[in-house]
């Protein structure tokens, strides 16, 4: 039996299969997860429902992990091949106690992972995770007698509820990229339900991704659908990642559109309605929200969070927020917008209302923000029973510097931010990021200028230099 203890992250599961979690492995997290659902919900025989991605190795993932629910006395519904956000879905719908997603969303080939919630629209959070692996590790298993039945075409009811609710008053033509995911069987029959003439890129289901991972945040996965969008004359493209809860962005003139800053334009459309409204962000995202004239004209408030899919839903869920916004292409509507989780077709259908409400070029809708100079998210490679560390001693470092008045693109740092990782603010809003990644082995680098694409250089320079001396990084996924 094999399960690797580092597989238990922040906020869901994941692991390489079958080389860090084997099907022993996977049934005692099954049963890790239904003794904790019975706990939690105080009930001898809670119903849990389970779907899984696509991957050539995610069936057997899934049964694996619902022979184990059952011998703790857990009702599973099996909805089958899923998205992430048809699983949360189905938890309202069907009414269940539990969910549990098979997938590990857009981690390359040979990982899997389970997306695990209890309350309706949460996901487990970092002490619900640590709850978790300590009852499977030290298998502190409740036995009881469950069953197992199949939910026939849920799809089907996931699908029509977002066509129902959301049809166009304007036609959008739109490129729609699933990177040969799970995305495919969805997303192009609920924006073609709602009114969109949809020019399908990559949407045949190939476990393999033979042409680049289902990332919104990867580069060639946005250079194919930029290549695609002007090359058809579309309005928007849109890019959804594994299990289809994100969502990546690209304009009519074939240009990348950072999620933090759809966010931002949709959060000034949604304000002119339901003023003094709350917005969550993580820390990746733009500095604009802060001093953005709209919002402060609308009396709304955004407060900036750890990165996270869980840490944003229940910041959400905490403040009664109107959305969140995280830069990976996580989007969350809340009341009356929205159930508060994390669905990367929904948030397209808000982009094609909101190219709707305003009349406009998204290009045009984005250039009345104010300009800054983003970079894409930067992966350097850090173990994972290292980088927490590394990030605590980098968080020192950095207020070391703020204290010697040290400067960074020839200013000083205005203030640090701690609640995830370390972000340092300069004098005109600028600023740098470096987290531990909650998914993979890796820290995480963002920067933002608000002046030039040297001064955005500068500072990843800056953090670049902190990172080797650390003696404690690898290669870059990617770097500017």
């Amino acid at each position: 039996m094999k399960i690797k203890h580092s597989g238990f992250r922040e906020y869901d599961a994941r692991w390489l299969y079958p080389n860090d979690i084997d099907l022993n492995g996977l049934e005692e997290l099954g049963k890790g997860l239904g003794t904790q659902v019975v706990k939690k919900t105080n009930k001898e025989n809670p119903k849990i429902i389970v779907g899984h991605d696509y991957r050539s190795y995610s069936d057997e993932v899934k049964k694996a992990l619902i022979k184990g629910l059952i011998s703790t006395g857990c009702n599973v519904e099996d909805i089958g091949l899923s998205l992430t956000p048809t699983v949360y879905f189905s938890q309202f719908k069907l009414n269940s106690d539990a969910i549990a997603m098979v997938t590990a969303s857009h981690n390359e080939n040979g990982w899997t992972g389970v997306k695990m919630g209890i309350e309706k629209g949460l996901t487990h959070a970092p002490e619900e995770m640590n709850e978790l692996r300590e009852i499977t590790l030290n298998k502190k298993f409740i036995k009881g007698i469950g069953t197992h039945k199949k939910i026939e075409n849920f799809q089907k009811i996931y699908i029509q509820d977002l066509i129902d609710k959301n049809k166009l008053k304007q036609k959008i033509k739109a490129v729609v990229a699933c990177g040969n995911g799970t995305a495919g069987v969805f997303a192009p029959n609920i924006l073609k339900g709602i009114g969109c003439d949809v020019i399908e890129l990559d949407c045949e289901l190939d476990f393999n991704f033979p042409k680049y991972n289902p990332n919104p945040e990867d580069l060639k996965m946005l250079y194919a659908i930029s290549k695609c969008v002007k090359e058809n004359n579309a309005d928007i493209g849109f890019g959804f990642d594994g299990d289809g809860d994100r969502v990546g962005v690209i304009d009519e003139k074939g240009n990348e559109i950072f999620a933090d800053k759809i966010g931002l334009v949709i959060a000034r459309n949604l304000s002119k309605k339901h003023q003094r409204s709350k917005f969550i962000v993580d820390v990746k995202s733009t500095g604009l929200y802060l001093k953005d004239k709209i919002l402060q004209e609308n009396n709304c408030e955004t407060i900036y969070w750890k990165t996270g899919h869980s840490h944003i839903k229940r910041k959400v869920n905490k403040e009664r927020a109107l959305a969140g916004f995280e830069k990976s292409g996580h989007f969350f509507f809340n009341k009356p917008l929205g159930y508060g989780y994390d669905d990367g077709i929904n948030s397209a259908i808000q982009i094609c209302h909101l190219l709707n409400n305003e009349r406009n070029k998204m290009s045009s809708i984005i250039d009345a923000l104010p300009k800054t100079y983003q970079s894409p998210t930067m992966a350097p490679y850090c173990k994972d029973d290292e980088k927490y560390k590394v990030v605590e001693g980098l968080v020192k470092e950095v207020e070391n510097i703020k204290k010697k008045n040290i400067k960074i693109d020839n200013q000083l740092i205005k203030e640090i931010l701690t609640v995830n990782g370390v972000r340092f603010i300069l004098e005109d809003g600028s600023w740098g990021l470096i987290r531990a990644s909650s998914n993979k082995p890796s820290l995480v680098v963002v920067t933002e200028s608000a002046s030039s694409e040297n001064g955005k250089k500068k500072i990843f320079n800056f953090i670049d230099n902190l990172l080797q001396k650390t003696g404690k990084i690898g290669e870059y996924d990617q770097k500017i």
